[in-house]
């Protein structure tokens, strides 16, 4: 890992964050713009939050009801760089190859977004918990909407 992975803490011990953590939390995929949020047409919404860190993670998809794969995907995630760095890469993962299906995205697991941050450290497992949380929310939100 490089020297620059390395972030700094106020007392002068250092947590090490891969490089792809970084540039994900410095620059963030598929964001929703500040005010945006009313002019989004989602078809689902998630909004998860943890008590535990105060972080607070809010997912908007958009569905293609033909092949129910999730067409776009915008975010929003008041927390740590880990926290808004696993959303961004979940975010990613989520629109790969044209979408994922919904029936793929709900097998998402934790684990999945650590893994392809390159991992985060143990203190901070909890930030992709949320992720996918807000992923599951967005997509019941889909689906009970369809039955009403």
């Amino acid at each position: 890992m490089s020297d620059e992975a390395k972030i700094q803490q106020h007392d002068g011990t250092s947590w090490l964050y891969s490089d792809i953590v970084k540039d994900h939390f410095f620059n963030p995929r598929n964001v929703m713009p500040a005010g945006k949020e009313d002019e989004y047409q989602a078809d689902g919404m998630g909004r998860v939050g943890s008590p535990a860190c105060g972080d607070e993670m809010v997912i908007w998809i958009k569905i293609d009801p033909k092949t129910q794969k999730i067409v776009d995907c915008k975010w929003q995630t008041f927390g740590c760089g880990s926290a808004i760095a696993s959303t961004s890469m979940l975010s990613e993962m989520l629109l790969e190859n044209g979408g994922m299906t919904l029936d793929e995205a709900v097998k998402i697991k934790p684990q999945d977004i650590m893994e392809r941050l390159g991992g985060l450290p143990a203190r901070k497992v909890h930030c992709s918990v949320l992720g996918d949380q807000a992923l599951q929310k967005a997509i019941e939100d889909y689906r009970n909407k369809l039955q009403s």
